[in-house]
């Protein structure tokens, strides 16, 4: 492993991941400092960066580079199951009896894809260009995306999805009673959720750190073909 200050061949040194002086891992104080010897255009740096992240990662075992490249996956399975819970719940209380499938569906994928890309956007793909270097930050970020657009954003999507609105609305007098009417059926639910919704935010955060732990490990190892000074 290379050394604290130690310069890479490309002319890459002081790199964000290398360890600081006694071995500490904590990693966020540290700034991506790439210095090239031949000043070259901030575009250009980044590109070799992200590349020397890139095989890095490739070097890891089959399922922790899965696990770092494709965890919003992960994520997104839980959450499509959250949403999957909170329209069952409202069906339950609304006595609601057909087009089952019909609801159902747009509540498991949709779900899915909004973790998906949220997570990816959020955690994936900036640890693994080198934009989110801080530990912290990681769980921070994972953790708030698991709460707002996995938990929450589920329970609220199970209203629209299942028309609900638009059936109430017919039979209700003014738009101030349909207030109070979702009020009152939601407040319910909404405890009920407090713990898959908790739960997805704890299961998020665990996920950004550990896979900001693996993408230390990763470019930890040596690189085969790269010549450390």
């Amino acid at each position: 492993m290379p050394a604290p200050g130690q310069a890479l061949s490309e002319g890459y040194s002081e790199l964000w991941w290398l360890r600081k002086p006694g071995g500490s891992t904590d990693f966020c104080e540290e700034n991506v400092r790439l210095k090239m010897e031949n000043h070259e255009p901030v575009d250009a740096v980044k590109e070799k960066q992200i590349d020397i992240i890139t095989r890095k990662i490739n070097q890891l075992p089959g399922a922790e580079m899965n696990l770092l490249e494709h965890g919003s996956t992960y994520i997104g399975l839980n959450d499509a199951l959250c949403g999957l819970i909170a329209n069952n719940l409202y069906w339950c209380v609304l006595n609601v009896t057909q087009a089952h499938i019909a609801a159902g569906l747009p509540m498991a994928v949709i779900p899915f894809l909004t973790a998906e890309v949220f997570h990816k956007g959020f955690i994936s793909l900036p640890l693994n260009t080198g934009d989110l270097n801080c530990e912290t930050c990681t769980i921070t970020q994972g953790g708030l995306v698991g709460l707002v657009f996995d938990g929450l954003y589920s329970v609220f999507l199970a209203i629209p999805v299942n028309g609900l609105v638009a059936r109430y609305a017919s039979a209700l007098p003014g738009k101030g009673n349909i207030l109070t009417h979702w009020i009152r059926i939601s407040k319910p639910i909404f405890r009920r959720m407090l713990f898959p919704i908790w739960l997805l935010a704890g299961f998020a955060a665990y996920l950004g750190s550990r896979q900001y732990k693996l993408l230390i490990k990763a470019l930890q190892l040596p690189e085969p073909g790269l010549e450390i000074q």
